[in-house]
Order: C-alpha cells, then sequence, then structure tokens
C-alpha cells in the first residue's frame, strides 16, 4: 500500500482535486441562440467560475427554467435602471455601454435586418424566428425597448437580492425586461475564458 500510494498517489490527487474544481467551481458552458450577438456568437464555448463576485456588466449564465442562458448584468440588487432613447442610467447616472455599438450602428443605417436575415437556419433558429428577428429590426424605435411595450423610455427598479440581465442583442434578447431580474442563486457563474472557436479563444473583457 506504501508503495502504491508513494507511486500514484500525487496523480490521484491531481484528478481527485480536478474533478472536485469542475463541480464547484468550473464549467463549460455553450452559447446557445443570437442574444448575445456580436460580443458572443451561437455555439461559441465558454468557462464560467461558479465561485466569482457578480459585477455590473459582467458576462453570466444564469437558469431560466430548465435552461442555462447567457446574459450580462446591467442592474444590480437595489439599482434603479432607466433608459432614454438607448441612453442608460442607472441610479441617477449616466453610463456608455460600447458593447452595443456595432449593432446600434447597424440599426440606424438599416443594416441590422440584412444582418438578421442573414442569420443561419440551426436548431436554435428557424426560418419563422429569423423571419420575426427582422421584423423586430423593421419596427423598433430604439436598440433597447420595453419588451412588453417597445417603448424607448422606461424605468425598472432592481429588487433586492436579484439582479437585472439582458443581452447585448437587445432588439430580439428575451431577458428580464420580459421575464424579470434573477436571484443570486439562479446565476450559475460569470463568464472567464472563451474556448471555442480556436480563433477567438481568450480572456472575458
Amino acid at each position: 500500500m506504501k508503495a502504491f500510494i508513494k507511486e500514484w498517489g500525487i496523480f490521484i490527487t491531481i484528478i481527485a482535486l480536478a474533478i472536485l474544481s469542475r463541480i464547484f467551481i468550473w464549467a463549460p458552458v455553450a452559447v446557445d441562440g443570437h442574444s448575445m450577438d456580436p460580443t458572443l456568437a451561437d455555439k461559441e464555448r465558454l468557462i464560467i467560475v461558479k465561485t466569482a463576485t457578480i459585477n455590473r456588466f459582467d458576462i453570466v449564465v444564469a437558469k431560466e427554467g430548465d435552461k442555462n442562458i447567457v446574459k450580462r448584468v446591467i442592474g444590480m440588487p437595489g439599482d434603479v435602471i432607466s433608459y432614454n432613447n438607448d441612453q442608460l442610467t442607472i441610479n441617477g447616472k449616466k453610463y456608455d455601454e460600447p458593447y452595443l455599438a456595432d449593432f446600434k450602428a447597424q440599426l440606424t443605417s438599416g443594416q441590422l435586418e440584412k444582418t438578421y436575415a442573414s442569420y443561419p437556419l440551426t436548431s436554435s433558429l428557424s426560418s419563422a424566428d429569423r423571419s420575426n428577428f427582422v421584423s423586430l429590426a423593421q419596427k423598433t424605435q430604439a436598440f433597447t425597448t420595453d419588451t412588453n411595450t417597445g417603448n424607448p423610455t422606461f424605468t425598472v427598479t432592481v429588487p433586492k437580492g436579484e439582479y437585472y440581465l439582458m443581452g447585448d442583442n437587445r432588439v430580439v434578447s428575451r431577458d428580464s425586461r420580459a421575464v424579470g431580474a434573477f436571484p443570486r442563486s439562479e446565476i450559475v457563474g460569470e463568464a472567464k475564458l472563451r474556448i471555442w472557436p480556436l480563433s477567438k479563444i481568450g480572456f472575458m473583457n
């Protein structure tokens, strides 16, 4: 037994630590859909850290029913969030959202509906979904609107202990605007690393 432990002990310890870290600290996830375009594309793969502290503008994975969704933290517990024609204000302070710049510019120029029309048909996007995306781009009054009313001006107070999550592809994203804020217990972890495709491997900004 001593000889076995001496020969294999370190190897077994490394394997055990790897398994425990996979269970309690990190996990691989796949992006499903187009709600985080162009920041994260459909089918890209990420590593999330379950123990990370959640901060404003982090990209996180949260549980919505029986599925995991990838979104960005916009509102922290107790925040008052306002949008006025794409200007974000939180607790009276204005914030820029540079991660929205590409698609906002495409919406203004009329290119966004063409981008949506060019999305490939996959298991996560049907022909009807793509047509709906195009229709939404044609009708929207701003890049970020109230999902229920389509109003480009709206205000939300985030409940204490909960987080307001939104996708970067605001025109088509189904997020806290539709389903409400998420308690901390439903946030699985923060996306820290992109591991697929190989051309985009790297830590998340």
